[in-house]
């Protein structure tokens, strides 16, 4: 492996300016390195295609595809080249951090995608294969919890989970009794048994998401909201819009009687939840370290059209002066929001709304918020994880609330895990905020009693609307043209990302190749009764043959 290249991040609008090293073969685009020599494109005949496969996106969907084709590549003996675009000038897309106050030496924090659980198969398995370290969620935080409507809190909860402790229980079947919670559980189970499904031997492979969706028995909950699935339950109202929705808001930023079923479900499902030391980015870097990809960040692919009707796809981009031609795409980032120009007829994609959402990191000396703001007593303790229901509104005509989530996120410490304290010697916590609207420097004050340290401001769009849906986008888009974006209308996690990633892979090497992701891939002959050890997880493991 080439030595690794210092890379001076640019001074884009949401990350500070300092330098880091990748640990894989890095290209940076011609027009920055003034060195690469460009590529003209070879007169070939119609019949011709280079074995050279594009991936247009560098997050957890487009580096793990990367992977995926070079464990097929490796398994089957295949000579494939691989190219990984990026527009930004980093691995890992929707997931990044930033450290407090800009100071390397400080821990960062998490700015998009935070967290994963052990069900979470891919990611888990990569935390191990690639010697990183797991810590718990939020470890260290005195996590009270109070779900707020805007006018008042709901609940509250103390120690932890919901069910963690017995003064949480008796809250929780004081409020919504014993069916709610119990009926949830079980509805709960029931979608990570299916989900599990996904790593298995026989795990379900799908051109399109509906027979995907079919194969996981979940055509039902996604076709209609969480609250009409939890209405049709018999499950107490207060409970799927107060509790049910607080998860919805904070996961999603989506009400329950928007969101369809297994969003909720989803939302309710992390328990044992666990981040990576460092950023959680650092598992797609290696992902990508453990390809044999080439990779072009601080690049724009500009077209993406046919050489010929029968011959192979040509990307232009900002990383050659010529277009470069390819066997496959992988199209791994959201459709409208690459502004590729097609040159080629493709199965219509429909528009797929986003989430545009304010997220907020501070740290702040205050141990907890402002008791005031949320109309408790003065000197008393507001809690510490603010989860927000929209029912004040709904049913009450109450304010709205002004923040989707409030949560602190342990100390600022040093890399070697020591505190650092602010320059009147306090300790400080770091915190973190979800609006759906910009939170002012005043209203920062106000919450934390004046103590607010940095400040780090991002607004983007960071999760798909999951609206009940029948239809879904296509996964091919044309012959040797894949979509991986098209399974974030059922969920969106970064797990999820690199399971699509996955099918498509497998998808691609099967039509392209007349290979696959593993020799046994086909699961005509597998059942789900198939004795597979449970650590087994397809793609990096492979049935018998």
């Amino acid at each position: 492996m080439r030595p690794p290249i210092v890379l001076l991040a640019t001074t884009a609008a949401f990350y500070p300016t300092y330098a880091f090293q990748l640990p894989f073969n890095l290209k940076l685009p011609a027009f920055l390195s003034g060195s690469q020599s460009p590529i003209t494109v070879p007169q070939l005949p119609d019949n011709a295609t280079p074995n050279r496969v594009a991936i247009i996106g560098a997050g957890a969907a487009g580096s793990s595809a990367a992977f995926w084709i070079s464990k097929g590549k490796e398994r089957y003996g295949l000579d494939v080249e691989i190219d990984v675009y990026d527009k930004n000038p980093y691995i890992g897309g929707r997931s990044i951090t930033v450290h407090p106050y800009e100071d390397d030496n400080l821990e960062p924090a998490e700015l998009g995608a935070s967290i994963f659980i052990k069900n979470n198969k891919n990611l888990w398995r990569a935390v191990d294969e690639f010697g990183l370290e797991r810590i718990g969620f939020d470890e260290g935080v005195d996590d009270t919890m109070g779900i707020w409507d805007g006018k008042e809190f709901v609940l509250t909860t103390s120690g932890g989970s919901l069910l963690s402790n017995w003064l949480s229980k008796v809250k929780i079947l004081w409020r919504y009794g014993w069916r709610a919670p119990t009926k949830t559980q079980d509805l709960v189970n029931t979608m990570v048994d299916r989900f599990l499904r996904l790593y298995s031997p026989a795990t379900p492979r799908w051109s399109n998401i509906s027979s995907a969706v079919s194969d996981l028995e979940w055509t039902e909950v996604v076709a209609e909201t969480a609250a009409e699935y939890f209405d049709l339950q018999n499950i107490d109202k207060r409970w799927s819009r107060e509790l049910v929705e607080a998860a919805t808001r904070v996961n999603y930023g989506q009400n329950v009687d928007k969101i369809h079923a297994l969003g909720g479900l989803v939302s309710l499902a992390p328990n044992g939840a666990s981040s990576v030391k460092g950023g959680n980015f650092q598992i797609f870097e290696n992902f990508i370290a453990n390809s044999t990809a080439s990779v072009y960040l601080n690049t724009t692919v500009k077209s993406i059209s046919h050489f010929s009707p029968a011959g192979p796809w040509v990307v232009e981009s900002t990383a050659f002066e010529q277009p470069r031609l390819y066997r496959s795409v992988i199209l791994a980032a959201p459709f409208h929001q690459t502004n590729i120009n097609f040159k080629a007829s493709l199965v219509p994609v429909p528009e797929q709304p986003y989430v545009h959402l304010h997220v907020t990191l501070l740290s702040t000396s205050s141990p907890s918020p402002n008791a005031t703001y949320f109309n408790l007593a003065k000197g008393s303790k507001a809690p510490t994880s603010v989860l927000t229901t929209y029912d004040g509104v709904r049913a009450r005509g109450g304010p709205e609330p002004e923040f989707n989530s409030l949560t602190y996120h342990g100390s600022v410490r040093a890399k070697d895990g020591e505190l650092r304290r602010n320059a009147q010697g306090d300790q400080e916590w770091v915190v973190k905020i979800f609006s759906e609207e910009r939170v002012s420097d005043e209203w920062l004050q106000k919450v934390f009693d004046g103590k607010v340290g940095w400040v780090y401001r991002k607004e983007w769009d960071a999760y798909t609307v999951l609206s009940p849906a029948v239809e879904f986008p296509p996964v091919k888009l044309a012959e040797g043209l894949y979509y991986v974006n098209a399974f974030e209308p059922v969920i969106s996690t970064m797990e999820t990302e690199t399971i699509a990633a996955r099918n498509v892979v497998d998808l691609l090497l099967k039509e392209q190749y007349g290979a696959g992701l593993c020799k046994s891939s086909s699961s005509a002959n597998l059942t789900e009764d198939t004795s597979v050890d449970e650590d087994f997880v397809y793609g990096w493991d492979c049935p018998a043959a």
